[in-house]
């Protein structure tokens, strides 16, 4: 028996498997991928074990399922009378966004304890943010060790279900949206003279440093803006040329244009 199966092997499912690695012991992990090398070559980086999705379903706790939404009914339909077969506790993982815990029921055949996560990229180094929610089929001890297990992913936090599609518009889009932030924050600097590599550094030490007071502080946003804001000065010149520019109304637009995305997947 294994303590993680992962069946998909992306960017995502890679680095929660990696993630993961660091909680349990390796060898607790198996993974699988449609195409097999690249299940095999990740089990070689994190000292685990590959096979197929049948030995993830036969043999896992905590079966990760790391597909597309749309291929998600195709890859659970041959795994249903394997699931069936089992008597034991076990618990399926999805991050399958616009699926609900329902939809993933009905893939797999019954009604299995289902936890639902939206994690985001910076999970590869441990700073995701990642929201999630649980059926009720899911006990308490299943809960507990789940949190354990996804301990070195970052921060994980549960919220009722019907909010997942908010949140994962927010969190789960968000580094794209921060990334091109950082890079114009960078060309603006370039243009004014600084070399490159030094913009970068700058732009993304900037942000992380300004994310990490705001949330220590716990003060709003508007307050911590206000203080770098001296009357007359630069930053205020600079924060109304974002504003004449629609910067707020743009990050508002590019979380709602997410979240009806995730609504049409469902469709």
């Amino acid at each position: 028996m294994y303590t993680a199966g992962f069946i998909g092997c992306g960017n995502m499912g890679s680095a929660i498997a990696a993630a993961v690695s660091k909680v349990i012991e390796p060898s607790q992990i198996l993974v699988a991928n449609k195409t097999s090398s690249k299940a095999e070559e990740l089990a070689e980086r994190l000292s685990c074990h590959a096979g197929s999705n049948v030995a993830v379903a036969e043999g896992s706790t905590y079966i990760f399922l790391g597909v597309k939404p749309h291929m998600m009914a195709d890859m659970l339909a041959p795994l249903q009378p394997i699931l069936q077969k089992r008597t034991d506790t076990f618990v399926l993982v999805t991050m399958a966004a616009g699926l609900s815990i329902s939809d993933i029921q009905t893939f797999a055949g019954a009604s299995y304890p289902v936890i639902r996560i939206m994690p985001n990229t910076p999970v590869s180094i441990g700073k995701g943010m990642i929201q999630a929610c649980a059926s009720p089929e899911v006990d308490e001890t299943s809960l507990k060790e789940f949190q354990k297990l996804m301990a070195a992913c970052g921060r994980l936090d549960f919220l009722p279900e019907n909010l997942i599609d908010a949140a994962s518009a927010l969190s789960g889009c968000g580094p794209a949206y921060v990334y091109l932030f950082i890079e114009a924050l960078a060309d603006g600097a370039v243009e004014c003279g600084l070399p490159r590599q030094k913009a970068m550094d700058y732009a993304c030490q900037t942000l992380i440093g300004a994310a990490s007071l705001a949330l220590e502080s716990g003060k709003h946003p508007g307050e911590l803006k206000d203080a770098v804001c001296s009357p007359g000065g630069t930053t205020i010149a600079g924060v109304h040329a974002l504003e004449k520019n629609g910067f707020r109304n743009a990050a508002m637009d590019a979380v709602k244009a997410a979240y009806d995305k995730t609504k049409q997947l469902k469709n």
